[in-house]
C-alpha cells in the first residue's frame, strides 16, 4: 500500500478510535500491549473490537460508550483494538476470543482470560442503539 493511502486512513479513523478514548477505553495497537495487558489483566475486561463499518461499528462505539456511563456496575478495565487498522494487536486479542470466530465491530467482557460474554457483528448490526446498550448492560450488571 502506498503511504498516501495509509495516511490517509489514519486521517479517517482518528474519529472512531478517539470516540472510545474519550469514553476512557485504552487503546491497544500492537500485538506486544495486546499480550503484556491480557498476561498481566485482573479482574474483568471490556473489548471493544473498533471497525470503519458505518452500517455496525455505528453502532458499537456510541453503544459500548454509552452503556459505560450509564450503567452502575463497570468493568475494572476498558480496552480497545481496530480491526483493519492495528492488525497484529486485533489478531492477538482474538486468540484470547476463544472458539469464537472473528467478527467486527464485536465486544467482549472477560473475566481474567476468559470470555464471558461476547456481542459479534450480526448482534450490533440492524439493531437500535438501545437493544444493543441493553446487551452490554445486562451483561456488566451479570458479571461485574
Amino acid at each position: 500500500m502506498s503511504m498516501a493511502y495509509e495516511e490517509y486512513m489514519r486521517q479517517l479513523v482518528q474519529p472512531m478510535r478517539d470516540e472510545l478514548v474519550r469514553a476512557g477505553f485504552q487503546e491497544l495497537t500492537t500485538s506486544e500491549e495486546v499480550e503484556n495487558f491480557m498476561e498481566n489483566v485482573q479482574g474483568t475486561t471490556f473489548v471493544v473490537v473498533n471497525s470503519v463499518c458505518g452500517c455496525a461499528a455505528g453502532l458499537a462505539r456510541p453503544a459500548a460508550t454509552q452503556a459505560i456511563l450509564r450503567s452502575e456496575k463497570k468493568p475494572n478495565h476498558l480496552v480497545t483494538v481496530f480491526a483493519g487498522q492495528d492488525r497484529e494487536a486485533t489478531a492477538k486479542m482474538r486468540e484470547y476470543f476463544v472458539g469464537i470466530e472473528p467478527s467486527s465491530p464485536s465486544m467482549a467482557l472477560l473475566k481474567g482470560k476468559e470470555v464471558v460474554h461476547f456481542i459479534p457483528r450480526h448482534e450490533i448490526e440492524g439493531n437500535s442503539l438501545e437493544a444493543v446498550m441493553e446487551n452490554i448492560m445486562t451483561a456488566l450488571e451479570k458479571y461485574c
